[in-house]
């Protein structure tokens, strides 16, 4: 009979474990800075009582914050360093690497993660596919933000103000001779880029190539890297458009796993 007793009394302790870790996994996802009582039993189809006890509990180690004027909640000094400690401990190019190997292996064309520095970017991995003529970049050299799908879907995607100091800051030289270089021609092209989510260059980086990219954001929105697919331009240029929602896909997941549940839509300045 003890035992009994003691299993069922872990069970429930299980369970209640369980609809804590559901209210603070809701907090993560939702877009909305704080939720009510009321909202949180909706969603996870609770009580109002059982919600106001795992609240309670949370607020005690500090997960969760309540507001006494609005009475809402939100997420408390606790989660906010777990996150960060999650954060500091991810490694963007391992975390990147399979998805860069399935694209490599699925278009069979060159995939590669770029991450921003500042007024520029650079390529940090890449994964080279099985093909006699090949795209391959080198890692570790910096790009201006205008010349390249990789540089401009992240240029795309910064706030309108960085965007248009960057403007400011640096004459639009040409890498190539299809490199952007008008500033009025360069702002059209990044809102078609925020309204179709990827961006395309056809040799304005390195002549005679080819390359789709999408935007990389983290758990705050803000982007940080592109993942691109690129070939030789002959190859590659009559499939850009259709492997495009295979790059977004996968930029979309990276994103996913930084903590960031948008989508690329939402992100426009």
């Amino acid at each position: 009979m003890t035992a009994q007793v003691d299993s069922e009394n872990q069970s429930r302790s299980i369970a209640a474990v369980e609809r804590a870790m559901d209210v603070l996994l809701l907090f993560g996802r939702s877009t909305r800075p704080d939720l009510g009582v009321t909202e949180i039993a909706t969603e996870l189809d609770l009580t109002k009582a059982a919600v106001h006890r795992i609240l309670t509990a949370l607020r005690s180690r500090e997960l969760i914050n309540l507001d006494p004027v609005t009475r809402r909640y939100s997420l408390g000094h606790a989660a906010i360093a777990l996150g960060r400690a999650y954060l500091a401990r991810t490694d963007l190019r391992a975390m990147a690497g399979p998805e860069l190997r399935r694209l490599a292996a699925q278009v069979h064309e060159t995939a590669t993660l770029s991450v921003r520095r500042g007024d520029t970017r650079m390529y940090v991995e890449q994964v080279v596919p099985d093909q006699e003529l090949r795209m391959e970049v080198s890692l570790g050299i910096p790009y201006p933000l205008h010349a390249g799908s990789s540089s401009k879907v992240i240029l795309a995607f910064l706030r309108e103000e960085e965007v248009e100091g960057y403007l400011a800051r640096h004459k639009l030289a040409a890498l190539t001779p299809r490199t952007i270089t008008d500033a009025a021609r360069l702002r059209t092209e990044l809102a078609a880029i925020r309204r179709r989510g990827y961006a395309t260059s056809l040799g304005e980086r390195q002549e005679g190539s080819a390359s789709v990219a999408a935007p990389v954001f983290d758990h705050d929105g803000v982007v940080i890297a592109a993942v691109s697919l690129s070939g030789p331009g002959a190859r590659f240029k009559p499939r850009m458009q259709a492997e495009a929602p295979v790059i977004v896909e996968a930029a979309a997941r990276l994103s996913a796993q930084l903590g960031y549940h948008g989508t690329t839509g939402d992100r426009e300045p």
